[in-house]
C-alpha cells in the first residue's frame, strides 16, 4: 500500500519520509525541534559521562532531563509520523479486499485514529490545567510539569488533524 499524503499531491518513496511536506513551515520546525531535541540528549549523555568518569562530578539531574527531552521528542516526531503515514501498520488481509475498499479501511482507520487523539490530547489538557494548579513539578531539577502536558495535547491535536486530512497516494 502506497503511502498517505497530506495537504499536497505526489508520494514519497518509503526511504523518504518528509518528501511530500519537506517544503511545509510546519514540517520543517517541527523536525528541526525534533533534531535539537536529539543533540540536547546527546549532550546531556555527554556532559553526564564525562563529568562521572574523567570529573567524578556527575551531572544529577542527568536522568530526568533525559526522561523529559525523550517525552517531548516523542510528541514532537508523532505530527511527523502521522503526516508520513509512517505508523507501524499490520494489514495481513487488506491485500484481499478490492482498491476502493482498502481505501475506504483506511479513511476508516484514519477517523478511529484522530478520535483516539483528540480524546487524549482533551485527558492532557486537564491533566496540564492540574499540573498547572497543583504546581506539579519535577522531583530533582524541579522543571514544571504542565508544559509538557501541554506539549503533548498540542501535538495529539496536529497529528489528529494529519490523520483525517491525510489522502492515500493513487
Amino acid at each position: 500500500m502506497s503511502g498517505p499524503d497530506l495537504m499536497a499531491g505526489g508520494s514519497a518513496p518509503d526511504g523518504d519520509p518528509g518528501r511530500r511536506h519537506r517544503h511545509s513551515i510546519w514540517y520543517r520546525v517541527l523536525a528541526g525541534v525534533s533534531a535539537l531535541m536529539i543533540a540536547m540528549l546527546v549532550g546531556v549523555t555527554c556532559y553526564d559521562v564525562i563529568g562521572r568518569y574523567v570529573f567524578n562530578h556527575p551531572f544529577g539531574g542527568a536522568y530526568e532531563l533525559t526522561q523529559m527531552l525523550l517525552a517531548a521528542l516523542v510528541f514532537v516526531a508523532l505530527p511527523l509520523t502521522s503526516a508520513d503515514g509512517a505508523h507501524v501498520e499490520v494489514d495481513l488481509a487488506l491485500h484481499l479486499f478490492p482498491r476502493r475498499v482498502q481505501r475506504l479501511l483506511g479513511r476508516l482507520a484514519g477517523f478511529a485514529s484522530a478520535v483516539v487523539l483528540f480524546y487524549f490530547s482533551y485527558r492532557l489538557v486537564l491533566i496540564g490545567l492540574d499540573q498547572w494548579h497543583d504546581g506539579t513539578r519535577s522531583a530533582s531539577l524541579a522543571l514544571p510539569m504542565a508544559p509538557l502536558a501541554f506539549l503533548a495535547a498540542a501535538s495529539c491535536v496536529l497529528s489528529a488533524v494529519a490523520m483525517i486530512l491525510r489522502r492515500e497516494a493513487a
